[in-house]
């Protein structure tokens, strides 16, 4: 198994769970990431990583991403 660091493995990753309605997914995770800003309690919207894909932050803990259907 291969880690990304001592303190972060890949076996502790969360598993996304994916919906796909009609030409869009949408991908539910729990969000594990820092983040160096104030973040909304309740929702928080941004762009994501990739063209076309929207993430939306719910209870600073649910990631939401939306995207293009592959």
């Amino acid at each position: 198994m291969t880690t990304l660091n001592s303190s972060f493995g890949l076996e502790y990753a969360p598993v996304p769970f994916m919906l796909r309605i009609g030409r869009r997914e949408l991908r539910v995770t729990r969000d594990f990431r820092k983040r160096f800003y104030a973040v909304n309690p309740v929702i928080e919207c941004d762009t994501g990583v990739d063209a076309g894909h929207v993430e939306i932050l719910l209870l600073r803990r649910w990631l939401l991403i939306l995207s293009k259907a592959r």
